[in-house]
């Protein structure tokens, strides 16, 4: 490959230049430039070549395009990210439920700044419990310090506390199951002399009494819908309910787990949010309602005012609890180029009138002076945590921040990579400082967060020449036709680690050239990106970081359980209010065709097996018929179901990658392409009919075949191609296991270069968005450069030619195809041998076991879900058969079962238990 080397670092981390066969900058990037020094723009260019885990004086280096460098002491958890936390009444411990690590449950000496137990379905854990799936909010201490309740599924898990703050005797509290309505209990909160636990039953819209004695439901209320939060102010129990208020006739409503809750049907998004107040005095009576603002979250009350923190529309709500009535609405949007997107999730009030809110897409804490619920406050400014901050405490003198990503993915362990789901969390505890103090320390946040004046400058009315990418939003782009192709799951090392020119590990590379030639061939002709990073650690994040430029605060905390959502396509409660990438490109006055991405509803006719669809396509490409297996698509969401191309599948590995690419080629002779036009090639994936190296050669062949299409047609003279991710959690990358594979092309994109400069999905999104001229969607993008670096003025117009794939499309194929075993081409024999998808007879045995489990992953079928099998799994069967069963995986000495793989009780994507 004959590139041009950008930077690369040194196995310190230290920044080095490498020799440049050609010069680093062309004639178009230098107009750029030169055109930057006098025009305001983001400036999370601030990265430059750094890489993920790399500290900088600015901080440390994180995958969501912001550095952290928090006050205070940092007490980093290594088994997974923290949910919510509850700090004991007399302040010496910390219960914070976890997930993603293989626990449920951490508890923390505060005194000793340790964790001193941890608790879950795990060999490694202090104490066992059987299930880690965890709810939003919780757990819960007694009054009296003797209980700790553990929000579940299904209930509570109810522990007491030992003397020395650790917990024993765990018992289950059920809590019944309505029809499919399971509990997926939020907040429990107890009553002042410990005989009864108020439960938000968030599952059900309603909230329970419980006998803490007997575990009898004594009450039920109906409150709004998913009901969170609670607190008990006198004889008053107050319940944030995140969905709104219950839809009346006439109501737009969109759909959350199973119920219809009011909802634009534009952006899908809540349109209500209330807080229910029950009368315990009257226990007989219905609950009352107050609105608030959006996804109202958590609740804290003191000295006569209750604080709401309404996460949608980034704000906080005070209540007069004698009025029952919103007194002040107090903004948390301290970067006036953007009034989304901070998302406050926790809120307290210290003994001498700071009020602190915690901003988790912000990785800060806002601190206002407040006297009382009529004065408005003043705000002072902010103050930097670790990634997410989640919950907030004053304890002692000290406050103390739950940071639910806490140092990003950057988990010790044995392997010879990092994996998305090397998850950490964190504490971070500090004493507040004066005002003074905390206005330097609000510099450093806007610093860490590339938050700069003139970030979404728009343009003038002079009439700016068109270039690739405009400097101002509005100003013309030599580019008309945007194709974003989302993929699912590769780390950068899996696929181009063979790639010598590039920041690679040979070691880690599971589907080199031989598997993925045309990513390799495109990565030669367009441009190798070696530093480029995915957010989310599975689809859940990864596609609501495409379609939002955010994973928003509701999906965050519902990680812990996947069961009331996962996928956030028909869950309105998984939507920002600013809307999605397509509404921004329509309310831009741009045209979008959508090719899979981000639907939910499906319909396949008889007969369109793998075996079935692979032959139709060999069919239609020979003859130009239509398919023989018309799939009917749809989305739960109006605005997209009104762009999405009939047809065109959504995940189901069951549909070769290839045939999605007939589809969507028919239509794009027929019809042409749109502005933005976003496609869903899935089986990149692996775990389909076919062996993983298979469903990859596939997905390759796909997007090789739908690049030399376009570029062969009379619009490649002004379109641009992004290749990307969904997320990179499907195996390990020496550098972080965010680092994901991209590939920018057009006419107008770098040309055989190796480009080093820190990128994120955040700032490909923000790319689109200015060739486009649509406005951001949230801090996040808008604060985020756009790639200008990735461009160039001077088009070269060559044209993409797609090559034959060398790994079988039918390979470990049960049954071969009516038409026949496919044939691959000639492989490289400079690059690695393509997998045999046969099992030596020493690994048969094994084998089998794995054979089993992959039949439980819903990879194929109608119900179907991209990433439900347990991430650590399936990175270990993908291992094994990339290396012919022969290799064990990286850091590890022997092949596994699965029933052995180390962290396989991570719950998977909608875990059932």
């Amino acid at each position: 490959m004959q590139v041009t080397r950008r930077r690369r670092r040194d196995e310190k981390g230290l920044t080095t230049l490498l020799r440049r066969r050609i010069p680093l900058v062309t004639a178009g990037t230098t107009a750029v430039a030169v055109a930057l020094a006098g025009t305001a723009v983001a400036a999370t260019h601030q990265f430059g070549y750094d890489q993920v885990g790399q500290v900088t004086d600015k901080g440390e280096v994180i995958s969501s395009d912001q550095y952290i460098k928090p006050l205070g002491d940092r007490l980093v958890l290594q088994k997974g990210k923290i949910m919510s936390s509850t700090v004991s009444a007399d302040g010496s411990h910390m219960a914070a439920s976890v997930t993603d690590g293989g626990m449920a449950l951490a508890i923390i000496d505060l005194k000793n700044w340790k964790v001193q137990q941890y608790v879950g379905n795990n060999a490694a854990a202090d104490l066992r419990i059987p299930g880690n799936d965890i709810g939003q909010e919780g757990p819960t201490y007694s009054p009296d310090g003797s209980q700790l309740w553990l929000g579940q599924a299904d209930g509570y898990r109810r522990f007491t506390v030992n003397p020395d703050g650790s917990l024993a005797n765990p018992t289950f509290v059920t809590i019944a199951a309505d029809g499919a309505k399971r509990a997926l209990v939020g907040e429990a909160v107890f009553s002042a002399d410990s005989s009864t636990v108020y439960s938000a039953v968030n599952g059900q819209n309603r909230v329970v009494a419980i006998d803490t004695a007997t575990g009898t439901v004594k009450q039920s209320w109906a409150v709004g819908n998913a009901p969170r939060d609670m607190v008990v102010v006198g004889n008053k129990l107050y319940v944030s309910n995140e969905g709104g208020r219950p839809a009346k006739p006439g109501d737009p409503t969109i759909n959350s787990y199973g119920t219809q809750v009011v909802a634009s049907q534009v952006t899908a998004a809540t349109t209500t949010g209330t807080v229910s107040v029950i009368d315990l005095a009257n226990p007989a009576a219905a609950a009352s309602s107050i609105d608030v603002g959006l996804h109202p979250t958590a609740l804290y009350a003191k000295n006569g005012a209750l604080f709401v923190t309404n996460t949608a529309t980034n704000n906080v709500s005070v209540i007069d609890t004698t009025s029952d009535k919103v007194v002040q609405t107090i903004a948390t949007q301290p970067w006036p180029e953007a009034s989304v997107g901070y998302e406050p999730n926790g809120v307290t009030l210290t003994d001498d009138g700071h009020l602190l809110v915690t901003l988790g897409r912000a990785n800060a804490v806002a601190v206002y002076k407040y006297k009382n619920p009529l004065e408005p406050v003043s705000y002072v400014g902010l103050v930097p945590t670790d990634y997410f901050p989640a919950e907030i405490a004053t304890v002692g003198t000290k406050i103390v921040v739950s940071n639910t990503r806490g140092v990003d993915a950057r988990r010790t362990t044995t392997a010879a990579g990092h994996s998305t789901h090397d998850t950490t969390s964190s504490l971070t505890q500090f004493t507040l400082p004066n005002d003074q103090a905390i206005h330097g320390l609000t510099a450093q946040v806007f610093q860490q967060n590339g938050w700069d004046k003139g970030s979404a400058a728009t343009a003038d009315a002079t009439g700016a020449a068109a270039v690739p990418v405009p400097l101002r939003l509005g100003d013309p782009s030599t580019i008309k036709h945007v194709f974003m192709i989302v993929k699912e799951n590769r780390t950068y090392d899996q696929v181009y680690g063979d790639i010598p020119e590039g920041n690679g590990d040979p070691a880690l590379t599971q589907y080199g050239e031989n598997v993925t030639p045309n990513q390799h061939a495109m990565a030669k002709q367009f441009g190798l990106y070696d530093n480029t990073y995915d957010i989310g650690t599975n689809s859940a994040e990864g596609h609501n970081w495409l379609m939002q430029a955010d994973n928003p605060e509701y999906s965050e905390s519902s990680a812990g359980e996947y069961i009331r959502t996962y996928d956030t396509e028909n869950d309105a409660l998984g939507h920002q209010k600013s809307g999605f990438i397509w509404t921004g490109a329509q309310a831009a006055g741009k045209t979008v065709k959508d090719f899979g991405e981000f639907q939910s509803i499906e319909q396949k006719p008889a007969g369109a097996t793998w075996q079935n669809l692979y032959c139709d396509t060999k069919n239609m490409q020979a003859t130009g018929q239509d398919t023989a297996y018309p799939i009917k698509v749809g989305s739960a969401i109006p605005s997209l179901n009104d762009v999405s191309v009939q047809g065109f599948p959504q995940f189901d590995l069951n549909v070769p990658d290839i045939y999605k690419t007939e589809i969507w080629k028919k239509d794009f002779e027929k019809n042409g392409p749109a502005n933005l036009n976003m496609f869903w090639l899935s089986n990149d994936h692996t775990g389909g009919p076919n062996s993983g190296p298979a469903g990859v050669a596939d997905n390759d062949l796909a997007a090789g075949r739908i690049v030399d299409e376009i570029s062969h047609s009379k619009y490649w003279k002004d379109s641009a191609i992004f290749i990307l991710e969904d997320d990179s959690q499907a195996g390990l990358d020496h550098i972080d296991g965010h680092r994901a594979p991209i590939q920018i092309i057009s006419p107008y994109a770098q040309h055989g270069v190796v480009d080093s400069h820190y990128y994120t999905q955040i700032t490909t999104i923000r790319t689109i968005e200015q060739i486009l001229g649509m406005k951001p969607m949230n801090q996040k993008d808008t604060a985020a450069t756009p790639m200008f670096g990735a461009f160039t003025q001077q088009p070269n117009f060559t044209p993409f030619n797609a090559v034959p794939n060398r790994t079988s499309l039918t390979a470990g194929l049960a049954t071969l195809p009516p038409c026949g075993a496919d044939v691959p081409a000639a492989q490289n024999p400079n690059a690695a041998p393509v997998p045999k998808a046969t099992v030596p007879a020493d690994q048969q045995a094994v084998a089998a076991l794995w054979e089993t489990w992959l039949a439980q992953q819903r990879t194929t079928g109608p119900n179907a879900k991209a990433d439900f099998a347990n991430p650590a799994q399936m990175n270990h069967f993908d291992w094994y058969q990339a290396h012919d069963w022969s290799t064990p995986y990286p850091g590890e000495d022997k092949i596994v079962a699965p029933a052995d793989v180390p962290g396989a009780v991570i719950p998977s994507a909608e875990n059932d238990g």
